[in-house]
C-alpha cells in the first residue's frame, strides 16, 4: 500500500490549523462542554465561535492600535483598548450594554 511505501508522513493538522485560525478550536471546544451550553454541539460550533472570537478580537486589536498610534504611543495600553471598544458603536454594544435591557427587546420566540 502506499501508506507503508512513503517514507515522509505529514503531522496531522490541527483543527485551528485546518480552519486557518489562530484562536484554538480545541480549547473552544472544551469549555463549550465544561460548560454544558447545550446537550449536543456539532462539529463546526467551536470552530465558528474560534472564528467569531478571533474576528473581534482583530477588530479591537486594530482600533487600539490606531489609538495607541493616534497619541503617539507604540505599545497598547488596556486604556487604548476601552477607548477602542467606547468609540465603535457595535463593539460599545456589545461590551456595554445591560443584557437585560437587550433581551427585553429581542422579539418573543413561540414557546413549544
Amino acid at each position: 500500500s502506499c501508506h507503508s511505501s512513503c517514507r515522509y508522513r505529514r503531522s496531522p493538522l490541527t483543527r485551528s490549523a485546518r480552519a486557518e485560525l489562530q484562536f484554538p478550536v480545541s480549547r473552544v471546544d472544551c469549555l463549550l462542554r465544561e460548560g454544558n451550553y447545550a446537550q449536543c454541539l456539532s462539529l463546526s460550533t467551536p470552530i465558528f465561535l474560534a472564528g467569531i472570537l478571533e474576528y473581534v478580537t482583530a477588530n479591537i486589536l486594530e482600533l487600539a492600535g490606531i489609538e495607541a498610534y493616534n497619541h503617539g504611543r507604540i505599545r497598547i495600553t488596556p486604556e487604548h483598548v476601552e477607548r477602542a471598544v467606547d468609540s465603535d458603536p457595535q463593539l460599545s454594544l456589545l461590551f456595554h450594554a445591560d443584557a437585560n435591557d437587550e433581551v427585553d427587546k429581542m422579539p418573543q420566540s413561540k414557546k413549544n
